[in-house]
């Protein structure tokens, strides 16, 4: 370790090693477009852009696991691998440098989800109780299959499913969403002709209508968004309109996002909550409780760990576990992590690759250990 790493960066990599994982460096300057299509948009806001002399979008490395996953799928490395890294990352912040420090682990390729998960939010506990030793840490769960489940079990259409599971883990972002449920806003002023392709649903004929139109404006369709997406986008947002759950499905689901238990109680809240509501959530709580018991196995405090229904972490690519750690009474997350199922296949692997992983903020560790008594 060079003298810029902060000092805890060899007791970090020691206990990587001991975890069985492989460290690896990956480049700071990075394909932007990986970011771009599925980062979280607060990520996407906060990006250092700049050109390659072809016209490449570049970016600095805002995060490690995409170019972790990227390295993984040009290297054909088999599977399951764990990557471990410590290495600075570069966003825009409203608080702190711009360029700062962050470690993690990225678990590839093991089939066993619950296994994985578990070990995933035990190898972050385990790092920061080696670096902030006697500070009391707590674990926020939340579980996005759980979430998509219950959307799907209350009969909402796929628009909308996609729609709240991309505000998922952004507060306001559900919040407007579930305000556009409960009361649908009215269609905005289209002209007659789009209007009428819209309300029929035909996106071959409004794509084929809009590239029209910007032909006579004058206006490239390789510019900006294709006319199909435009036009898939305006139907999109119709379909979104004329949908209004009832009382009761409404009811449901916000009390589903008010379940907010310690981990140990945390299944039988969620068969609870789905008895109540009559939905069908039997694989994904299955799969839930099998997490839970594979986490009570590696022995973390069970009163220190909780699940949130409405948590989730503003990153796309999450797919099932979410989680984060902090200090207790602290107001900013040391770690957080999740599982990416998707992830690598939209990144180009071959065949579908289960990952799980986190990242810790080391700038924000030195902080507490220079603050601690």
């Amino acid at each position: 370790m060079t003298s810029r790493f902060p000092a805890i960066s060899t007791d970090i990599a020691n206990l990587f090693a001991a975890r069985d994982t492989h460290a690896v460096e990956v480049a700071i300057l990075q394909p932007a477009d990986p970011f771009l299509d599925m980062a979280g948009e607060d990520l996407r806001r906060r990006i250092f852009l700049t050109e390659s002399e072809t016209g490449q979008a570049l970016c600095l490395r805002p995060e490690f696991t995409i170019p972790v996953c990227l390295d993984h799928i040009r290297s054909q490395a088999g599977t399951p691998r764990r990557y471990s890294y410590l290495g600075e990352v570069f966003r825009q912040r409203r608080e702190g440098g711009n360029e700062f420090f962050q470690a993690g682990i990225e678990d590839l390729g093991d089939r066993d989800t619950a296994q994985a998960d578990a070990r995933s939010v035990a190898d972050a506990y385990a790092l920061l109780s080696l670096v902030l030793p006697g500070q009391e840490l707590v674990v926020t769960l939340g579980d996005q299959t759980i979430f998509e489940a219950v959307l799907a079990a209350l009969g909402l259409p796929r628009g909308w499913r996609m729609r709240l599971a991309r505000a998922f883990g952004s507060a306001p972002m559900l919040e407007a969403a579930l305000a556009d449920l409960a009361n649908p806003p009215r269609n905005g002023q289209l002209s007659g002709p789009v209007a009428a392709l819209v309300l029929d649903g035909d996106l071959d004929g409004l794509s084929a209508h809009i590239a029209g139109g910007m032909e006579e404006a004058g206006l490239s369709a390789s510019a900006g968004r294709a006319p199909s997406d435009i036009a898939r986008r305006l139907i999109e947002k119709a379909e979104l309109r004329s949908v209004r759950l009832s009382n009761e499905a409404f009811a449901a689901l916000k009390g589903f996002l008010a379940i907010d238990v310690p981990l140990d109680g945390a299944s039988r809240a969620l068969e609870i909550f789905a008895d109540g509501a009559g939905l069908s959530l039997d694989a994904a709580l299955e799969k839930f409780a099998a997490r839970a018991k594979a986490i009570e196995a590696h022995g973390l405090p069970a009163e220190k760990i909780r699940y949130d229904a409405a948590f989730g972490r503003p990153l796309d690519y999450y797919t099932g576990l979410v989680f984060e750690i902090a200090v207790q009474g602290g107001d900013r997350p040391l770690a957080g992590g999740g599982r990416y199922d998707r992830l690598l296949t939209l990144l180009g692997a071959r065949a579908p690759i289960p990952g799980v992983g986190f990242s810790v903020w080391l700038d924000r560790i030195e902080a507490l250990r220079e603050t601690a008594p």
